[in-house]
């Protein structure tokens, strides 16, 4: 990255709550089911559930707020959503049995979704003519605090006391807190007023609809390098078993380095298809080397492993910016929220039930299994393009600009009109 921060004003308002949110993130997704499982001392089965009940919350919380964010003012709400993940991972103190943790996470999890509802149209408004761009900047900012934050959990791991974990916990919502305040320096998004027309105008695009399922598919990919790698290299490789951290630190740098550098080039919804097809056959290639690195010596497991990592993370920026680029180029203005809270279902998906998929495909099945998802990956790449131009042609549609009748390009271009 050429510069740490953009120039002074909003974004670097945004930029800042983001890397200060994204170190108390660090913490906790390094450390937090450690602490329900070591410190609290609830069974992993519990823990597995609760955590799959608060991902269904996050599922429905995140269209609803994001309606909320377009219609009443983003940057408040966005603001209380974080406020409301700092008092629920302050009650992670008091969890002492399942049901309270289901509370707490569900809180937890629910306000995280919703709140990354709730940023996007500030992103949109402050990002300049490529808010796309800006959006990739937060992502390889959010490495860097998420990195951090990593760094701190390993001394809460270390140390492995309640009390270091309550700390942990703690330190989250501070940092939560600290993020919510920044904001109070962000100008106010007004927002645009638009009646007459469905609520829920995101649920009804269907091509939109379809981009979010194939992208959620992709999304996958994610756990990819946090959960089925470092277990396949463990349980099925000669390969030294420090390199978990090194494939987990290659991939974060590379996303550091090159994220925003991968979004510039990709400056239109096909484009954007493009991309994802170069990621679903980069996902494929990864897949391959690392199912062949069962069995070799441990030296050529490592470079297999590595180069692997490499391979996928070049299709991780390349699906990234591809979901930059549609979700927003796609969505109508005065429904960035509720658009982008719908995009974001297929990636609450993956996080829920894709360390499952993986572990089910490549770690029981074995070797078979990393073909099997390197495959689905490429298919899912190569069916986007066809998707995107359906998108592109369902959108400038000149009925698209009406909604039960009602010209609501008309009432955007005069609620953004100066008056006299």
């Amino acid at each position: 990255m050429p510069r740490l921060m953009p120039d002074a004003g909003p974004q670097r308002v945004l930029a800042a709550s983001n890397f200060v949110y994204t170190v108390g993130s660090g913490l906790y997704l390094t450390a937090g089911v450690l602490y329900f499982t070591e410190a609290v001392h609830l069974p992993a089965g519990q823990v597995g559930l609760g955590l799959g009940i608060a991902g269904l919350v996050a599922l429905a919380l995140g269209v609803a707020v994001g309606h909320l964010a377009d219609r009443h003012g983003a940057r408040g709400v966005y603001a209380a959503t974080l406020v409301v993940q700092a008092l629920a991972t302050t009650c992670f103190v008091l969890v002492d049995g399942f049901w309270p943790f289901v509370l707490a996470v569900c809180a937890a999890a629910g306000a995280k979704a919703a709140g990354t509802a709730a940023r996007s149209p500030l992103v949109r408004h402050y990002g300049g003519d490529r808010p796309q761009e800006f959006r990739a900047f937060l992502r390889a900012v959010t490495n860097v605090g998420v990195s951090l934050g990593a760094v701190g959990a390993g001394w809460v791991v270390q140390a492995g006391t309640l009390t270091a974990y309550r700390l942990m916990a703690v330190g989250n919502a501070l940092a939560f807190v600290t993020a919510a305040a920044l904001l109070v320096l962000l100008p106010p998004v007004t927002p645009v007023p638009v009646t007459g027309g469905p609520r829920r105008i995101a649920l009804r695009d269907r091509p939109y609809l379809l981009l979010t399922a194939l992208d959620g598919v992709l999304a996958i990919q994610f756990k990819v390098l946090t959960v089925a790698i470092p277990l396949w290299l463990v349980g099925a490789t000669t390969a030294p078993h420090w390199l978990v951290s090194g494939t987990m630190l290659t991939g974060t740098v590379i996303v550091v380095v090159f994220q925003v550098r991968a979004s510039r080039g990709i400056d239109s919804p096909e484009a954007g298809g493009r991309a994802y097809r170069r990621a679903g056959v980069a996902f494929l290639v990864s897949c391959s080397m690392v199912s062949l690195s069962a069995g070799p010596p441990g030296w050529a497991a490592a470079t297999l492993l590595l180069t692997a990592v490499v391979i996928h993370t070049a299709g991780e920026l390349w699906h990234s910016a591809a979901g930059f680029e549609v979700s927003f180029a796609l969505a109508p203005r005065h429904a960035t929220g509720q658009y982008l809270g719908v995009f974001g279902l297929g990636a609450g998906l993956a996080e829920a039930f894709g360390p499952g998929l993986l572990i089910a495909l490549c770690i029981t099945w074995g070797r078979p299994g990393w073909y099997v998802v390197g495959a689905v990956f490429a298919l899912t790449g190569l069916a986007a393009p066809a998707a995107v131009r359906w998108a592109r042609r369902h959108t400038s549609h000149p009925e698209e600009s009406r909604v039960d009748g009602k010209d609501v390009s008309a009432v955007i271009e005069y609620a953004s009109t100066p008056k006299p």
